[in-house]
């Protein structure tokens, strides 16, 4: 059974085409995922998740990698531990969105916790309107947008935050809810991509834009390859999907979508298949961080660097 499973895992990357190149970086100080990930101010900061499977299993670890070094540190831990919560850099702070606490049952939160590097500190922030975890958030003109996410349902929501006034309002809900997907600030528009409904079986390929200038949601072309647990990132005018699950096996795939032409492109499978990761772009270069090798729970201290080239 483990021979399949491997072999599978390695089958679903295997059809990538290769579109710019992957090296090593320093792993994590410790094994997670169902990790948060952003950058901010050329570090990249990665949030909670599991770095075990029984009791005390969630951690509020918060490990900041700095890629000019290759160097990791502890940094203040989250007031509380996390797994499947959301983070964005926006106005030199980090947020770090809703999420689950506990190993089981998972308690969606709707918590919102900013942090400032020149002082190493949380606090708190308004609550979002609507607990979840699972969900993705995305910056958009100085505003934070939070989408799907799950709480016994599976979410439609979409929920814009201002951290000015510390303010959270409802806006068109998406077309397609979803868990465990993935969203990207590009162009003045959110671009929301993947996810699944509920189940590992019932991953989605979706590709949707929201257009907070019109407060309206519009379909683009469906992700080559429909999977959840997904990471993603804007890097230049185009937007990468990385990794994902589904009851058979991981994803290595890492798929670019360019919204000018509305057509994707497979671009250099990631080294390591995996779920649960974290995704953040420095200096032109994209760190693919943590996760899980095997569906369910497993967990990696991995730290792989696309460049995707020109």
């Amino acid at each position: 059974m483990a021979v399949g499973t491997a072999c599978l895992v390695a089958g679903l990357g295997a059809s990538a085409a290769r579109f710019g190149s992957w090296r090593a970086a320093a792993p994590m100080p410790i094994e997670r995922t169902e990790v948060a990930a952003a950058a901010l101010a050329g570090r990249i900061y990665v949030i909670g998740g599991f770095k075990m499977f029984f009791a005390g299993g969630v951690t509020n670890a918060v490990q900041e990698y700095d890629p000019v070094r290759d160097l990791w540190r502890d940094r203040a831990p989250l007031p509380e531990a996390l797994h499947h919560t959301a983070a964005a850099a926006l106005d030199g702070k980090l947020y770090v969105v809703g999420g689950y606490r506990d190993l089981w049952p998972w308690k969606p939160m709707a918590t919102v916790w900013r942090y400032d590097p020149g002082v190493d500190r949380w606090e708190p922030r308004r609550a979002m309107p609507t607990p979840r975890g699972g969900l993705a958030v995305a910056i958009v003109n100085g505003k934070l947008y939070a989408v799907g996410g799950k709480d016994g349902q599976v979410f439609t929501t979409n929920e814009e935050y201002d951290p000015v006034a510390d303010s959270w309002r409802s806006r068109a809900p998406m077309p397609t809810g979803r868990d465990h997907l993935a969203a990207a600030g590009l162009g003045g528009k959110v671009y929301v991509v993947g996810g699944r409904v509920g189940l590992m079986s019932r991953n989605l390929a979706a590709t949707e834009v929201y257009d907070p200038a019109t407060d309206r949601w519009e379909a683009r072309r469906p992700m080559p390859t429909a999977r959840g647990g997904i990471a993603a990132i804007a890097l230049g005018r185009r937007l990468f999907v990385f990794g994902g699950e589904e009851s058979a096996g991981t994803f290595a795939q890492n798929e670019a979508y360019d919204p000018a032409t509305d057509r994707w492109t497979a671009m250099a499978a990631m080294p390591t298949a995996r779920h649960g990761l974290g995704a953040a772009a420095v200096g032109g270069k994209i760190f693919v961080i943590g996760g899980g090798v095997k569906p369910g729970a497993s967990r990696s201290n991995l730290n792989e660097v696309f460049d995707p080239g020109s």
